[in-house]
């Protein structure tokens, strides 16, 4: 393998929303530093399964709705 052709891969602290963190492996930063996350699988509704809102402008939910009305949606 050719030397400097790699990033450094060294050990980092990872800090989740919830002020929880862990230790990994990662090219972030220099060794030792701390990746604080703004947006993890604890608050995110992706993962949480949270409300979902659908913003209506000009009337484009509701047309695509009239449009699909007979598959279920």
């Amino acid at each position: 393998m050719k030397k400097d052709l790699h990033p450094d891969y060294h050990m980092i602290e990872v800090k989740l929303t919830d002020g929880s963190t862990y230790q990994t492996r990662s090219t972030y930063g220099a060794e030792g530093d701390t990746l604080v996350l703004e947006i993890d699988p604890s608050a995110h509704p992706a993962w949480t399964g949270g409300n979902q809102k659908l913003m209506d402008t000009g009337g484009r939910v509701s047309k695509f709705k009239k449009k699909y009305e007979g598959l279920g949606f």
